[in-house]
């Protein structure tokens, strides 16, 4: 399975990757910004997007939003990476279209199993 990761962050980036790939055993393709976030989701075909919210120049909620007004890319789960844990944080984040929220920090072991089952992968 693919995720597609984006996050500017380069070493949550890179710990996200690396226990995605170790544990999870998830190809995984890492991208540090959303702008042209529909371009690589057609070119990479991922199962799953892994998406922090907050992210320069195009934040994470408005690159959900273009992803779903894309038919291309409109079927994708995107599951958001937020260190804002508020219980309505999550829920604005689910209610604009997220198939779930994995909370920062996050526990490396864990990750891959957390994005399985926000995003409904077997």
């Amino acid at each position: 399975m693919k995720i597609l990761l984006v996050d500017d962050e380069e070493d949550a980036r890179t710990l996200s990757a690396m226990a995605l790939r170790l544990v999870g055993k998830f190809e995984v393709v890492e991208r540090a910004e959303a702008r042209t976030l529909v371009e690589a989701a057609v070119a990479e075909k991922p199962d799953v997007i892994l998406l922090d919210v907050m992210l320069p120049e195009v934040d994470g909620p408005t690159a959900l939003a273009v992803l779903l007004a894309d038919e291309r890319t409109r079927s994708i789960p995107v599951v958001f990476f937020t260190a804002k844990a508020m219980s309505s944080e999550i829920e604005r984040l689910v209610a604009a279209g997220a198939r779930g929220v994995i909370t920062k920090p996050f526990d490396p072991r864990e990750l891959a199993a957390q994005v399985r089952a926000a995003a409904g992968l077997a």
